[in-house]
Formats: C-alpha cells, sequence, structure tokens
C-alpha cells in the first residue's frame, strides 16, 4: 500500500485518481490549493506527491521547490500540467519534480509512472553528504561549500555538480550528462559549457587546486587528482 498525496484543484481530475487508486488498496490525502499542499506535504511523511503545476494561492513550481528546500524528505513528485512546453517541463525538473505528465492523461499511464517512480525511492539512498577535499555537498539543504566558504549556485549547475561528484574522478562524457541533466528535452546550442565554465568559475577559481578537469574530446571529470 502507499500513501499517496494529490494536490489538484480540478476536483473530477482528483476524484477519478482518488478513485483509481484508492481500488488498489491505497490510501489518499488530497489539497485543492497550492498552500494547503505545502502544509500537508510538510507535515506528514508520503511515498508519492501528485502535483498539478496551475494551483490556487501557490502554483505547483513554486510549492515544489518550497518543499525540497523545507524538507529533506524524498518523497518523489510527480508534476501535472495541461501546458506541453520545454519551459515548464525545465521549471519543474529544476523546482525538484521527479516527472512529469501532461493533460489529458490515461489513468494506467499514470500508475505505470507512480510505480516506477516508487521503486527507484525504495533504492538505497546516496549519502546526502557528499565531499571531494574541501568540496561538500549537502542535497538536502542543497548547499555547497569549499573551504568552508559558502559557494551559491543556481539548480541546474548543482544537479550538474551533484552527479560529478556521485562520478567522482570517473570520466563522464559529455553526451551523458547533458542526458542526465536535461533527460528528454536536449537543449539547444551548447549551454553545457557555460554552465562548466560558471562552475568553475565558483568552484575552482577562488581556490589554488583545481577540481572540475576538462577530457578534450570526451567530457569533464571531478577530483584532487589533476589530469
Amino acid at each position: 500500500m502507499m500513501k499517496i498525496l494529490v494536490i489538484e484543484d480540478d476536483a473530477d481530475i482528483a476524484s477519478n485518481i482518488g478513485q483509481y487508486f484508492e481500488e488498489r488498496g491505497h490510501q489518499l490525502d488530497f489539497a485543492y490549493s497550492g498552500s494547503h499542499g505545502l502544509e500537508l506535504a510538510l507535515g506528514e511523511r508520503f511515498d508519492l506527491v501528485i502535483l498539478d503545476l496551475m494551483l490556487p494561492g501557490k502554483d505547483g513550481i513554486t510549492l515544489c521547490r518550497e518543499f525540497r528546500q523545507r524538507t529533506s524528505y524524498d518523497t518523489p513528485v510527480l508534476m501535472l500540467t495541461a501546458r506541453d512546453t520545454l519551459d515548464d517541463k525545465i521549471g519543474g525538473f529544476d523546482a525538484g519534480a521527479d516527472d512529469y505528465l501532461v493533460k489529458p492523461f490515461s489513468l494506467r499511464e499514470l500508475d505505470a509512472r507512480v510505480h516506477a517512480l516508487t521503486r527507484r525511492s525504495r533504492a538505497p539512498r546516496p549519502a546526502q553528504v557528499i565531499s571531494i577535499g574541501d568540496l561538500e555537498l549537502n542535497r538536502a539543504t542543497m548547499q555547497v561549500t569549499r573551504a568552508g566558504q559558502p559557494v551559491r549556485l543556481k539548480p541546474r549547475a548543482f544537479r550538474i555538480l551533484e552527479y560529478l561528484m556521485d562520478n567522482a574522478d570517473r570520466v563522464i562524457p559529455r553526451q551523458e550528462l547533458i542526458d542526465h541533466i536535461w533527460r528528454d528535452d536536449p537543449p539547444d546550442g551548447d549551454p553545457l559549457r557555460v554552465h562548466i565554465h560558471n562552475l568553475r568559475a565558483s568552484i575552482d577559481k577562488p581556490f589554488s587546486r583545481d577540481l572540475i578537469h576538462t577530457v578534450h574530446g570526451v567530457g569533464y571529470r571531478i577530483g584532487t587528482r589533476a589530469p
């Protein structure tokens, strides 16, 4: 049995979701506004949050971002939206959503995505705090420090650094990094190069030793060992 929070202001959609999952033995709570949804999400541990993008009081992206910032819960968030645009998807992922489903959708597809997300969430979780040399990243608080000094990063730069640190000392091919960060929506141009440049300016430039290394023609590596 799963405990699912549905934050959706369309009563018909919420009712259909509720009936479908309750018939399959799951327990559901409902919120019809962003402010109430955030209150429930912070107040109780759920196995999954189904979150509408457009909500009265507080939109889904703002809600998701505040939820990730104010709790260490690793609860998967599945975002629903009627707007199938790249900017909407990027905004949702940057705010901390784990998956995205465009309305109208079939309940069978929703069910499949819900089970995929919860299977991944039950897998062993990596350490909340990871470090390489004097560089430290805290997943729960999204804070980064080097030599004890705070480093301010935007969400996408944080995710790039997190992936590099999770794969410390391994050369990450550029395409692998792009696929991980942008998923099914590869960007135009070469924003990865820009993000790496900005990361170096924040992580390496103020310090005497570089941690982020370019492996020309292949990709990037982070580590205390020089190329």
